[in-house]
């Protein structure tokens, strides 16, 4: 089938490459002229990084070239997916420059797209655009008084070059990762640069005590469960229930180290609260050099303070806080969030998929419960985004393929008002209306592919509660659910619900409950099963003749690795099975 994605950044991209494999057509639209979503050069800010490193940051069968930094620039993240899109034969699908402006549900079924004022249709429709797409730009009282004085605004996101500071005296808005980012390059190149930071933000260190990176700690599974999760699993019970004292001083120990190492008490920036409340604002991985540049003068803080409005002073661009300080602002750069929205989507599909608050209903981030056709990637971004994107599009593939065996649609709701619910009270709704789902990005991996019957193997897992998590683990994946898709959807000779028994089918019906290998049951379930189905065919009567009427296995067609007819003659009466049609060791290829 046909399937248009928009977006064309690191989930657009994923989702693109794993479709393709599993035989769909794709068309993958993006307005910017190069691909990279939030990379891309037209969105890039001086100073923009990786907050993961790259291993972590990489996608499980393309790895970060040798040569990039532990924590590689924008500008490298770009040449690495647009790198990851020509190896994997993406190129002709893109539609760069090409903005959708509307896609609406088409009568007889799939998406209505209109792009440059032309209409397409699609079978399937991905939303990929992300969750960082659209720059928050706060409105501020006077602000016509103070562009007339020669002042500007930018989001962060329009700041490309810090020459475009160069001399001039800047305020940054904002104490977020962009924000701190954003400072330092122009910090040196202006000729001041406050930054104003409404909230005290705990920032994690790289190299916590300047030698243990923090991937060390907060990258494993065990760092990811030293924070609580809506449904806890086995050790992460333990650390929450008779081992919670410990597991708090673990968090609060890399707290002290922060205040330690970066002088925040000497310099008036430690955040209230604990480090452990740092899953309540924004995880935020500390700039190198920002407070640096706070202890040299070249950054001013001005912790706990909002701009209340702007004006002229003097004949020149100023802005004036709360507490009734005046600043002189040739330049303010707002780097003060994102906005979250689907704008090419009409009002009745919005209210299909936003909640009253405007949060995403996705089941599994993923799938919105009462829209067909309709899927969503990229709204899960984490620590490791590439890896959640990547097993989300996995999904995807096989819930196209009807593999996936999914809840009514009343349970699906509820878990998803569930969750939305949960992570309320864990980030205080910092969680882009639904689409961040730090610091629990593993379990989002484990529940999808929990859909999936597949994962890696409990000792890999067992080594990342240790050591970081390694997303070139998961690169088998892909291709061991691809090779268990059916062609279609199979018709069962006795109609069973999905996830029951069909006891005239070579394999129970319905994913929930298909051997996890992908091939026949075996041992005594299988066994019991056949012996069962035997009977019911003679009692139907219907066994003799289905077997006479099926053609031998030699004659049948040959099949590639996805079920579909595989091109060119038929092969002699004696040819082999072809490679690739599935069996009990599916997962270990």
């Amino acid at each position: 089938m046909r399937v248009g994605i928009v977006g064309a950044g690191v989930a657009g991209l994923t989702t693109a490459k794993v479709l393709k494999e599993a035989g769909h057509e794709v068309v993958v639209y993006d307005k910017a002229p190069d691909v990279g979503g939030v990379w891309s050069r037209t969105r890039r800010y001086p100073g923009l990084t990786t907050q993961s490193p790259k291993a972590q940051y990489s996608l499980s069968d393309f790895p970060m070239p040798r040569g990039c930094p532990e924590w590689p620039t924008g500008a490298q993240v770009q040449a690495y997916l647009e790198a990851y899109a020509s190896q994997f034969g993406l190129d002709p699908a893109l539609r760069l420059s090409t903005e959708v402006t509307s896609a609406v549900p088409a009568p007889g079924g799939g998406w209505t797209i209109t792009v440059a004022g032309a209409a397409e249709h699609v079978d399937k429709l991905v939303v990929a655009n992300g969750v960082f797409c659209e720059p928050a730009v706060p409105s501020y009282p006077g602000e016509a008084e103070f562009t007339a004085a020669g002042g500007k605004i930018l989001p962060g996101t329009e700041l490309n070059d810090e020459e475009q500071a160069r001399g001039k005296h800047v305020l940054v808005v904002g104490y977020g990762k962009s924000a701190c980012d954003i400072t330092v390059p122009v910090s040196e190149a202006a000729a001041s640069t406050d930054v104003i930071a409404r909230h005290l933000l705990w920032k994690v260190p790289r190299r916590i005590g300047g030698f243990v990176n923090f991937k060390m700690l907060l990258l494993t599974r065990m760092g990811e469960a030293l924070f609580k999760y809506l449904r806890p699993r086995g050790a992460e019970k333990f650390l929450h229930g008779p081992a919670n004292g410990v597991r708090g001083q673990m968090i609060n120990s890399i707290g002290s180290a922060s205040v330690r190492q970066f002088g925040l008490r000497r310099l008036g920036l430690v955040p209230p609260g604990h480090m452990e409340d740092i899953v309540r604002g924004a995880i935020g991985l500390a700039t190198e050099g920002f407070f640096e540049g706070v202890t040299a003068g070249r950054i001013v803080v001005r912790p706990n303070r909002t701009i209340t409005r702007l004006l002229a002073d003097g004949g020149q661009p100023a802005a004036e806080l709360d507490d009734g300080t005046r600043l002189r602002a040739d330049l303010i750069v707002c780097a003060t969030g994102f906005t979250q929205g689907v704008p090419f989507l009409p009002a009745d599909v919005k209210r299909q998929v936003l909640d009253e608050r405007g949060n995403f209903m996705l089941y599994r981030q993923i799938r919105p419960v009462a829209t067909p056709d309709l899927y969503f990637n990229g709204y899960n971004s984490s620590f490791f985004s590439p890896l959640n994107a990547e097993m989300a599009a996995v999904w995807i593939a096989a819930e196209l393929a009807g593999a996936v065996a999914l809840p009514e649609p009343a349970q699906m709701r509820q878990q998803v008002v569930d969750q939305l619910a949960f992570m309320d009270a864990a980030t205080d709704t910092h969680h882009c209306r639904g689409g961040k789902i730090i610091p629990f990005s593993l379990h989002n991996v484990d529940e999808v592919l929990g859909d999936l019957h597949v994962n890696i193997s409990p000792a890999v897992r067992a080594r990342h509660w240790l050591m970081p998590v390694d997303p070139a683990a998961y690169r088998h994946i892909t291709p061991a659910v691809l090779k268990q898709l059916p062609a279609a959807p199979p018709t069962p000779m006795l109609a069973s619900a999905p996830g029951s028994c069909s006891l005239l089918s070579r394999r129970p019906a319905g994913p929930a409950s298909r051997p996890a290998n992908g091939g026949r049951w075996r041992g005594r379930t299988g066994r019991r099963l056949r012996r069962h189905r035997r009977v019911v065919r003679r009692r139907l009567g219907v066994g003799d003749q289905q077997r006479r009427a099926r053609p031998p296995r030699c004659a049948r067609a040959p099949r590639d690795h996805r079920g579909l007819p595989a091109a060119g003659p038929r092969p002699p009466v004696r040819a082999r099975r072809p490679e690739g049609e599935g069996g009990p060791h599916a997962l270990g290829r």
